[in-house]
């Protein structure tokens, strides 16, 4: 029997995809339920699933722009699955007579001629030799000649040539990237995005880390990492400051009653943004745990359009690669995106006195057609003071420190 695999449908907007790759050779056999393709649309990349298992044959290439619906390739479910277990050929001790000859066809290098690594190995390949090669030149012209000059001032002057590869390699945009670049420069076009810059003392998150890390783990079994306090922090600071969470509809703003924070991820194919949604009603262990499924699926290209739908708000992290400072893009339509750095021992003045802390630049680029200065500045503030004062972060009780990580 002869099944056809079409383009599922990755959303209600999305009318066209690309076939990105094959993940299985063509007349391979392919388990049922086993991923055979990946299909890319401008905002995800979905697997292509067998639905039996069978031979397979392609109909449709690597790079090829389909609609949804169209047959990828066929599957011949009477063809049974291949023996796995294969022949064992014993390997073969080498003789010394053969290493011999081996090495009496080598070619000699004439001295005084240079032989780059490539041509010595097609050489060797072909049973050539120098003489060989330079008794095949049937005629020599000014270009050998003036070689010939060149290689001796150089040898002279004592000048040493490069070799280095001066090959280019170019492949076609994936369509995740030509959208992703579309929206990109929008956003410089259709808004008025400025950046307002922070520093945060990290001691006391480090510290609770540090202090609670194993009894954190040993319960909620994800580790307690910093995206967790910087969500929270931010979750509670737009609550005081609204306008930051604030998006522009035709000629209305829209204040959602709810926090969803989108958390950048970086993949081989570019940047992905899931979105973690009512963290208002979070605690710290909620959020790790959401954060770590979602960055898997991202890292997979297995999120899905729902999951990277809505926000608004977004945090990205240039820390991880090094970054000390930055000015984060807008990820429209919301109106700011907070962006954190690397933590680096810095001194600093505490009540008079020098000390070194551990301190991280914090980035907020915001919408001014939406937000002032004022709510700008203040909200980042906010952000700091609870990063350096997390059980400001929970209403006051006997144990503030437990009752926000949850033990």
């Amino acid at each position: 029997m002869i099944i056809e695999i079409v383009i599922p449908s990755p959303g209600e907007s999305i009318t066209e995809v690309e076939l990105a790759n094959w993940l299985v050779e063509d007349g391979s056999f392919v388990k049922k339920d086993q991923e055979i393709a990946e299909v890319e649309s401008d905002k995800a990349t979905l697997p292509l699933i067998a639905e039996k298992a069978g031979k397979i044959k392609f109909l449709v290439q690597e790079g090829d722009t389909l609609k949804v619906g169209t047959v990828a390739c066929n599957i011949d479910t009477s063809v049974s699955a291949p023996e796995t277990e294969e022949k064992k050929v014993p390997a073969q001790p080498v003789k010394e007579e053969y290493l011999k000859e081996k090495t009496a066809q080598t070619p000699e290098i004439k001295k005084g001629i240079k032989v780059t690594p490539l041509a010595k190995k097609m050489m060797n390949e072909n049973n050539l030799s120098v003489e060989d090669i330079v008794s095949g030149l049937k005629k020599i012209t000014t270009k050998e000649v003036n070689k010939v000059l060149n290689d001796k001032i150089d040898d002279q002057k004592s000048v040493i040539q490069m070799s280095g590869s001066r090959e280019s390699v170019k492949e076609p945009m994936s369509s995740l990237r030509q959208k992703l670049s579309e929206r990109l420069v929008a956003v410089k076009n259709k808004t008025a995005m400025l950046t307002t810059f922070n520093e945060v003392d990290m001691t006391e998150v480090i510290a609770l880390r540090k202090i609670y890390q194993k009894d954190f783990t040993e319960k909620h079994g994800v580790k307690l990492g910093y995206m967790s306090f910087f969500t929270k922090a931010v979750t509670e600071a737009l609550k005081i400051f609204p306008k930051v969470n604030t998006q522009i509809e035709g000629e209305n703003i829209v204040y959602p009653k709810f926090v969803d924070i989108g958390i950048a991820v970086q993949t081989d194919k570019g940047l992905m943004v899931p979105v973690l949604r009512n963290t208002e009603s979070m605690n710290l262990a909620d959020i790790e745990k959401n954060i770590v499924v979602l960055a898997e699926k991202a890292r997979k290209f297995r999120l899905s359009i729902e999951e990277m739908t809505g926000g608004t708000f977004t945090i990205t992290n240039g820390g991880i690669f090094g970054s000390m400072l930055s000015t984060p893009i807008l990820n429209p339509p919301q109106t700011a995106i907070l962006g954190m750095h690397n933590i680096v021992d810095r001194p600093v003045a505490i009540d008079g006195k020098v000390e070194i802390r551990p301190i991280m630049y914090l980035a907020l680029s915001y919408d001014h057609r939406l937000v002032d200065g004022r709510d700008s500045v203040s909200f980042l503030v906010q952000v700091k003071e609870l990063l350096e004062s997390p059980v400001k972060m929970i209403p006051e009780s006997d144990d503030p420190i437990k009752i926000l990580l949850d033990l």
